[in-house]
């Protein structure tokens, strides 16, 4: 059995016995989460809690199917964060915000550093997509980029490079380091530019999520087919209000 089938099988074996044990995907999860702003996460002390997609689980297609957002979101990035309450669960860190979390990751134990870093990462990609987005930035974030990567079309060759050369799971992104300027870099596991361990630290408006379980269905083993439709849904007003908060 190749891997394509065996994901296949075990997603779909997965939901079937979520079926038979009278389980509803979407009143199970989608209707009871909260509408929560990026910001009202990322603030968030313990209970840290799921919010809900801002868009439908089939909102991203034909660039990111259903099936995927739906696993994604709703079991991915749930484990991250029910794990995260676990490892909290009577520690005093379980004050500290999520952002807080991150920045002091070096200081936390591999199971918080972990899933504090899924949890912040996933709620900030599921904010940088949007349906029917793509096509060119504009203001400052345009002028930033023209000015550093000459075009935007450069730009996303060094951003392409970053998310396909990034050996095994992890992130790729674009952030803006402490004196104004961009920078393209990848992460691996469920690390990002804002912990204290990073390599190269900045403020994240831009990021990909290069785990095999982000595409594998759809796009199998074409990492760099999941990064050129990933262009499709880059929600740009978003981008240029990150980057202009930033500053």
């Amino acid at each position: 059995m190749n891997r394509k089938n065996f994901l296949q099988k075990s997603i779909f074996s997965v939901l079937a016995f979520s079926s038979f044990k009278g389980f509803s995907f979407k009143s199970s999860y989608n209707d009871s989460l909260k509408k929560m702003t990026l910001n009202e996460v990322l603030a968030e002390t313990t209970p840290y809690t799921l919010a809900a997609l801002p868009y439908g689980v089939d909102a991203l297609e034909p660039h990111i199917d259903k099936m995927t957002m739906e696993i994604h979101h709703g079991r991915h990035h749930k484990a991250y964060v029910d794990n995260l309450n676990k490892a909290l669960l009577d520690k005093p860190e379980a004050k500290m915000t999520l952002d807080e979390l991150i920045k002091n990751a070096g200081k936390m134990l591999p199971m918080v550093r972990n899933n504090a870093g899924g949890h912040w990462n996933h709620t900030f990609f599921w904010s940088i997509m949007a349906p029917k987005a793509g096509g060119m930035p504009t203001g400052n974030v345009a002028a930033q980029i023209t000015k550093q990567f000459g075009t935007l079309d450069k730009f996303k060759e060094e951003f392409t490079k970053a998310a396909t050369s990034r050996f095994g799971s992890g992130w790729a992104w674009l952030t803006v380091e402490k004196g104004g300027n961009l920078t393209v870099s990848s992460t691996a596991n469920q690390d990002n530019p804002m912990m204290d361990v990073a390599e190269k630290k900045g403020m994240p408006i831009l990021g990909l999520d290069v785990w095999e379980h982000a595409y594998y269905l759809k796009y199998q083993n074409k990492r760099a087919d999941y990064v050129t439709a990933f262009w499709n849904l880059v929600n740009w007003t978003k981008v240029e209000e990150l980057y202009n908060a930033s500053k």
